[in-house]
């Protein structure tokens, strides 16, 4: 399976959830799997899902808060595991999805696939934690519905949903309007 693949299983589950997602391709294929206010796409800053996700589930702490992360993204900021662990949201879902590469930037494999990330959330102080390849559907169902923190890593194949389109609003506008969204 691919990220496409996992996120049109993903995604409709969330429901009313506030989204976060990381930078590159992920964003980018959220964005065109169906764009709505309650999604916030990070662009440009490269492992901050998790830190932005954290301050939302905590200022918001009736709100259903979702991560969307890559392995590369969740790589260059393992601090903001440790933070999210220590802090224990309950409304927080962090949803990992590892291809083993940074897709945006030409496939260089990242050191996931030797580092297991859902060991490194359970250390870090997730209350619940796994990894699957398969089962997408009833997994996230199941984390979603659980006390958060929790982080689910789901390995998925390398490879980029052909003529995705680029996130078509200027960060201020997703900014502006997701605030609006999560403190109205």
């Amino acid at each position: 399976m691919k990220r496409w693949e996992a996120l049109a299983k993903i995604v409709p589950l969330a429901g009313d959830a506030m989204i976060v997602t990381c930078n590159g391709m992920l964003g980018r294929d959220l964005w065109a799997l169906g764009d709505r206010p309650r999604n916030f796409y990070m662009i440009g800053s490269m492992g901050l899902a998790s830190s932005i996700g954290l301050g939302l589930a905590l200022a918001q702490p009736k709100k259903r808060v979702v991560i969307l992360d890559g392995d590369g993204n969740l790589l260059m900021n393992l601090g903001g595991l440790a933070n999210v662990g220590a802090l224990k949201p309950s409304n927080l879902v962090h949803f990992v999805l590892d291809n083993g590469v940074h897709a945006s930037t030409g496939d260089q494999k990242t050191v996931s696939r030797s580092v297991p990330l859902e060991e490194v959330a359970r250390a870090a102080g997730y209350r619940k934690v796994g990894r699957i390849r398969d089962g997408v559907e009833t997994a996230a169902k199941e984390f979603l519905a659980a006390e958060g923190p929790s982080c689910l890593v789901v390995e998925i194949e390398p490879g980029n949903q052909p003529k995705v389109p680029r996130v078509g609003l200027e960060p201020p506008a997703i900014a502006r309007r997701f605030r609006d969204e999560a403190m109205p």
